[in-house]
């Protein structure tokens, strides 16, 4: 005798509501250009835009969105502060970090602000709906290139607070006399900073240490 199944048994699970995504980032380009890629896929959808980080923390409570794609340099707020603030409010918030910048120091900040991924612009149309589903599902997802750079330095000893202050400075153009002035130190003590912070970037003077510094993400300019 043929079995039946009793009614419902093998029926199709009910389909899943799409991914919602809120896009954070200054730029109209980069929005549009997120929103094609998006826009192609039936699980993944935009619940919302914001500019900066102010309206995004402003936008995320209301929105709940199962993942934010957040812009790293934008007016007002970085990225990594606006990171900080929505996980405040909600530790369980699921943040991609967007950004052209592939240095171990930025990405290093934003990872450890609470993002679960990081993705380079470059990668988008590759990378980004892979990391969507990838963190929404509760996994991470780290560029290749930018995990290389942490790679190639997490054994570094990392720069203090006041050697990050001297170079800064030092970026901006000023001497290891005017430094000390600003920051209430003396100079030769400025000098003591510079020296460990050439040992530890592998820099031969200043001018190199900066050049490293800004690369890696370690301090603006």
């Amino acid at each position: 005798m043929p079995f039946h199944a009793p009614d419902g048994l093998y029926a199709p699970r009910a389909a899943r509501p799409p991914i919602s995504v809120m896009l954070v980032d200054d730029h109209l380009l980069l929005r549009e250009g997120v929103r094609a890629v998006i826009g192609t896929q039936p699980d993944i959808t935009i619940a919302g835009e914001a500019e900066d980080g102010a309206q995004a923390i402003a936008l995320y409570p209301r929105l709940r969105p199962d993942v934010v794609l957040m812009d790293l340099q934008m007016p007002d707020m970085s990225g990594v502060e606006a990171i900080e603030a929505i996980r405040r409010g909600d530790p369980g918030a699921r943040i991609i970090v967007l950004t052209t910048f592939s240095g171990d120091g930025r990405a290093i900040k934003a990872l450890r602000a609470g993002a679960m991924g990081y993705l380079l612009k470059a990668s988008l149309r590759k990378e980004l709906l892979d990391a969507i589903r990838s963190v929404f599902n509760g996994g991470k997802h780290l560029d290749a290139q930018v995990a290389t750079a942490i790679a190639l330095h997490v054994l570094d000893d990392d720069l203090t607070e006041r050697e990050l202050a001297v170079l800064t400075l030092a970026a901006a153009g000023n001497s290891n006399k005017q430094i000390a002035a600003r920051i209430g130190l003396s100079e030769e003590t400025v000098k003591g900073h510079m020296k460990q912070a050439f040992a530890k970037l592998g820099a031969a003077d200043r001018t190199h240490a900066v050049t490293i510094a800004a690369k890696r993400g370690l301090i603006e300019i």
